[in-house]
């Protein structure tokens, strides 16, 4: 047969079929796993629209400030055939990509695959989310409209905080010294060159980082993947404990991402609005500041971190406590790992009795603080962002006393 004979010449100089073996067919996932364990395939999922319906919109965007905002407003919602549903796809899976990101984070969080062997695949995540939070906040000022604006201006600024280097940083980044033509164009790149290889690097290092220690389980079960393959391979399938990545475990990842699809065009269809702020509908102006200037949602957890602290403390400017709360608040994930000092604590939040009121103490601390980051930061407002902001800190101060404690008292989850 023709397709077998140009199978056998491929494979012949590519190895293929040890690599579909090593990557695929002989991957090993444990069974007793839940749709939770999908989302990764989900947040790849959401990745290639982005790419495809942003290639699309790059034919017709104009990375200009005289032209930005009608090229996308005009141009693309207006003249071009179904260039509104290509925008509102994009926008929308950029909103959604971080609710993805979200749950995927916190049910590692729960299960407790940050450890015992998975801290690569922890902080490669983690680089993840800071590369898309970048991607993210790029891809906002392109429209260039108010809060376009006044958002690159805010969060530019927040550089010059830093001690020494921090006003040549802000006008480095920038390209100028105010929010410009040049500022646009930088954040364009980023945006559509640098960031997007970045993304697609650390995803291939994060599923390579998966292929190493093996995917945790929902009762962090631990077991000998090459007598459970074993099994498996001598047909013993009900006694395995494992299946396959291809076909089996990800024919379930292929319908809970037709389930998450089905959702996402929806909300594309009805319910676009959330992705998008009224306020950006709105040309830049530089001569008129927004009543109440906010980033878009997935950022409002730690805007509300920064903005937290309002007044000074023993002759401490309250900007630059917000300053160094803000930049604990975007690296002390990262180090969850090694923050955890319960050596038995691979194990479900459930299982540990204190790490599980921990942990919901932190979901809805930051789920405060998003809400919070929207509302102006007047009387009550202001404190509750303050006490939450502390609260946050706070949670991630005492971790490592919780989990030893934990660890030494109750000997941690079994």
């Amino acid at each position: 047969m023709a397709i077998d004979k140009n199978k056998s010449w491929i494979d012949a100089r590519l190895n293929t079929t040890a690599l579909t073996k090593v990557m695929m067919t002989e991957y090993w996932i444990p069974k007793n796993i839940n749709f939770l364990w999908s989302f990764g395939v989900v947040l790849a999922t959401l990745f290639t629209l982005l790419v495809v319906t942003g290639m699309f919109l790059l034919m017709y965007y104009k990375p200009d400030t005289a032209l930005a905002f009608d090229s996308v407003n005009k141009t693309i919602m207006q003249e071009v055939a179904y260039g509104w549903f290509i925008r509102h796809v994009h926008a929308v899976a950029a909103s959604v990509v971080f609710l993805v990101i979200y749950i995927h984070m916190f049910v590692a969080i729960y299960y407790g695959s940050y450890k015992g062997g998975r801290e690569m695949i922890w902080i490669s995540g983690m680089l993840l989310f800071v590369t898309f939070s970048a991607e993210g906040f790029s891809g906002y000022m392109l429209p260039w409209g108010q809060m376009s604006y006044w958002a690159a201006q805010v969060i530019t600024n927040l550089f010059g905080g830093i001690p020494f280097i921090g006003e040549a940083l802000v006008v480095w980044i920038r390209g100028d010294y105010l929010v410009a033509d040049a500022t646009l164009t930088r954040f364009f790149m980023l945006h559509v060159l640098l960031l997007p290889l970045a993304i697609i690097l650390l995803i291939a290092i994060h599923f390579y980082s998966l292929r190493i220690p093996h995917v945790n389980n929902q009762e962090a079960e631990e077991f000998d993947f090459d007598k459970e393959a074993k099994k498996y391979l001598e047909g013993r399938k009900k006694e395995s404990k494992v299946v396959p990545f291809w076909p089996v475990f990800l024919s379930k990842d292929f319908f809970v991402v037709g389930v998450a699809l089905t959702g996402f065009f929806y909300l594309v269809c009805y319910h676009f609005n959330f992705a998008m702020d009224p306020i950006n509908f709105e040309p830049a102006n530089n001569m008129k500041t927004p009543a109440h200037i906010y980033p878009e949602w997935y950022f409002l957890w730690s805007y509300e971190v920064l903005r937290g602290f309002f007044f000074d403390v023993a002759g401490i400017a309250a900007m630059d406590i917000g300053l160094a709360a803000f930049g604990f608040a975007n690296v002390i994930f990262m180090l969850l790992p090694f923050l955890d000092l319960n050596p038995n604590h691979v194990a479900p939040a459930h299982k540990r009795p204190l790490f599980k009121y921990w942990f919901w103490l932190l979901v809805i601390d930051m789920i405060v603080l998003t809400v919070y980051g929207k509302l102006p930061p007047t009387g009550a407002n202001a404190w509750v962002g303050f006490f939450a902001a502390i609260t946050f800190i706070g949670l991630f101060i005492a971790l490592p006393i919780i989990t030893k404690i934990e660890a030494k008292n109750i000997g941690g989850a079994k």
